[in-house]
């Protein structure tokens, strides 16, 4: 890892456990590919019930979204709760919001029982709008979500105002489910908690071939074997190998971070006062919260690379600049970015590759809570303890994304082009 993939995350994170490299050969009921929130999260609760797991991880812990993402812990999807309803049907439609609905929760809790030390702030989440246009869109996902008995408000300007510290939004959406969390410190948290329940993990382990032999999966690296009797599909957005289908079925959609030094106590206490995450209504979003130091995170859509560096953080200091103008002088100390794996519809996918292999992918940046409860559901379908017909998702087959290369250069080339022409705000 290094700062420009992990940047303050991983300057602030406790060490992760001491890994190796898989060596020789092994024999467990569950391999699980990928380090990161769904395949941790299966790991450990399936290590909770006396099965044997071995997680292979190209990298090392969190190397993916999971090490790279702002750390906001949401309830539900990008999409509004009927737009969820209307693509998935009356059946699986509410299962997935309720599920998703209760997940933030289920980290919380794994948080407290694993004694996880990854900075918990269970304060909420601000949606803040902008422009009226904006705020006509938090109206009717406040409308959406009481409907659905969620514990949501519908804040105005100058409960906003307070609430942000800042006077540019018209209004927000507080959701008291949700909260945030120091990303890659409750990664290696679950891989810490996995282990000691029994978890074999091996990182610079990257899985080269997968074959079926008899009744049993025999997973290789090049420098040993795994063999079990299910396979887990933990990759997400950033899969290689015999499954980077997983990952061409998603689009990356970039997105960066900076994080300037401590703010002193007076400029701490002007911005998120109550400690939420925040982003806003924009279709080229921002992001922005403290973490338990004192540092303003702030992000948006990009790449820091070929050129977009530069670009983003001078584009980031004048937004920042005009957010919130009591920051006066403004200089970040660390940068980072990683990838959003977007589908075609928003929604997440759960697949049955093969025969006993089986996955979530596609949060749609939502990974967290949504990784951390589909991770439960993995164990719970190997331990024979629900029907695939029960899950909150259908089983669908892996399908491509149309112009997926062409889209993802558009990506970077707008963003860019966006911040290099616009203060935004």
């Amino acid at each position: 890892m290094n700062g420009l993939s992990h940047g303050l995350w991983e300057r602030s994170a406790p060490a992760g456990p001491a890994t190796s490299g898989l060596s020789g050969e092994i024999r467990v009921d569950v391999v699980v590919i990928g380090a990161g929130y769904t395949g941790l999260s299966a790991a450990l609760h399936l290590a909770g019930r006396r099965v044997s797991v071995a997680v292979l991880e190209a990298a090392q812990i969190g190397f993916g979204g999971s090490g790279r993402n702002v750390g906001l812990v949401n309830a539900g999807l990008w999409l509004m709760p009927e737009v969820v309803t209307q693509r998935l049907g009356t059946t699986y439609g509410p299962r997935l919001l309720e599920r998703l609905a209760e997940a933030p929760a289920r980290v919380f809790e794994l948080i407290a029982r694993y004694g996880i030390a990854c900075e918990p702030m269970r304060s909420g989440t601000l949606h803040c709008g902008v422009g009226r246009a904006g705020l006509e869109q938090l109206a009717e996902r406040a409308r959406q979500w009481a409907a659905l008995r969620a514990p949501v408000e519908l804040l105005g300007p100058a409960d906003t105002a307070l609430r942000t510290g800042s006077k540019i939004f018209s209004g927000a959406l507080f959701d008291a489910r949700a909260g945030t969390v120091q990303p890659l410190a409750y990664v290696r948290g679950l891989a810490r908690a996995a282990m000691a329940n029994g978890t074999a993990l091996f990182t610079a382990s990257a899985v080269l071939s997968a074959e079926r032999d008899g009744e049993t999966w025999v997973v290789r690296t090049s420098s040993g074997s795994a063999r079990a009797d299910w396979v887990v599909i933990a990759t997400d957005a950033y899969a290689e190998g015999p499954w980077r289908v997983a990952r061409e079925e998603q689009v990356h959609l970039p997105y960066f971070n900076f994080a300037t030094a401590p703010l002193d106590e007076p400029r701490r206490k002007s911005i998120l006062p109550g400690g939420e995450g925040a982003w806003d209504t924009r279709k080229v979003l921002s992001s922005f919260r403290l973490d338990a130091a004192g540092r303003l995170i702030f992000g948006s859509v990009g790449s820091l690379r070929a050129g977009g560096s530069d670009v983003h953080r001078q584009w980031a200091k004048r937004a920042l600049g005009k957010l919130f103008p009591q920051l006066g002088r403004i200089e970040f100390e660390h940068g980072w970015y990683g990838h959003i794996g977007m589908t075609a519809d928003g929604l997440p996918r759960f697949h049955v590759y093969a025969p006993g292999v089986i996955g979530f992918s596609g949060y749609n940046g939502r990974g967290i809570a949504a990784g951390t409860v589909f991770g439960a559901i993995l164990a719970d379908v190997i331990c024979g303890n629900g029907q695939l017909s029960e899950l909150p998702l259908p089983v669908t087959e892996p399908k491509a994304a149309k112009l997926r290369g062409l889209r993802e250069v558009l990506y970077r080339a707008g963003s860019k082009a966006l911040h290099w022409t616009r203060d935004r705000y």
